[in-house]
């Protein structure tokens, strides 16, 4: 199914395993391959101001992940850990052999897993508001039993109210907590379901030969051990790049897209 939507993308939808995965098309058909990947609770929407950048110059793939946006629940047994299956599988559709993948919080995880399972198919990564899957996470697996428990608490009572609480703490611009208030309006309670098994990609691993070029990114009023975790990142990782946006928050995409694409574009205008 594939039918025009507002910034002139292409909208498809792909049956995998019992599930319809919705993504979105736009930009330069000549050009290289970026796919995006969104934060939990959002949609593909969150990288609107990146499709409208990027498009003169690259093929941009953007896409719903399960659960969330207008993929929303399948009737398979899938969780969202099957993400790496469902990139490839779109890459496949769309004739395109590798790509640029670029991940948002949840995203940068499910980037990396990808990464992990397809290295051929990958040109860069780029993690943003994230950390590395190839080593323990203690402190963090911790702090998120906490907000997690925040999360159900709101989502049993109303999950507006659930939505309003994750926008305010995604990104800190009022105009994008209601971008991205309205883009969780499609995360129900039902999502919760596909959520689960994250910890399963995490883990300790070692002689991991990364042949791709690693872009990590955080904003600078992201939480404290989230700039804690990216710095360290960063530290793991040889010749990675690293860098802070300026007044932005968890989602720094879209707190400051002006040096969020300008740094990216230079990253991968460069590789």
């Amino acid at each position: 199914m594939n039918y025009k939507i507002e910034n002139e993308s292409i909208h498809k939808s792909v049956k995998i395993n019992g599930n319809t995965l919705h993504y979105f098309v736009n930009g330069n058909e000549e050009g290289k391959t970026i796919v995006f990947l969104h934060p939990a609770f959002g949609d593909h929407t969150c990288f609107d101001k990146q499709v409208h950048y990027f498009s003169p110059s690259y093929h941009i793939i953007s896409i719903d992940l399960l659960g969330h946006g207008l993929t929303g629940v399948g009737k398979s047994k899938d969780k969202i850990t099957e993400t790496a299956k469902h990139i490839a599988e779109i890459l496949k559709l769309e004739n395109r052999e590798n790509a640029h993948i670029v991940g948002v919080s949840l995203g940068s995880l499910l980037a990396q897993d990808f990464a992990l399972k397809y290295p051929e198919k990958v040109l860069s990564l780029t993690g943003v508001g994230g950390y590395n899957i190839n080593r323990k996470q203690k402190e963090i697996a911790t702090a998120q039993r906490k907000e997690l428990a925040k999360w159900l608490f709101k989502a049993i009572f109303s999950m507006n109210a659930f939505r309003r609480y994750v926008a305010s703490i995604t990104v800190i611009d009022q105009n994008e907590q209601a971008r991205f208030y309205e883009s969780a309006s499609f995360f129900t309670r039902t999502s919760f379901t596909v959520m689960s098994g994250l910890n399963s990609i995490i883990q300790e691993r070692i002689d991991i030969q990364r042949k791709y070029p690693l872009l990590i990114l955080v904003g600078d009023k992201d939480a404290e051990l989230a700039l804690k975790s990216a710095n360290q990142w960063h530290t793991e990782e040889v010749n990675s790049e690293f860098h802070i946006i300026e007044q932005a928050g968890h989602c720094a995409n879209m707190d400051n897209a002006v040096q969020f694409n300008q740094i990216l574009m230079n990253f991968l205008t460069t590789k």
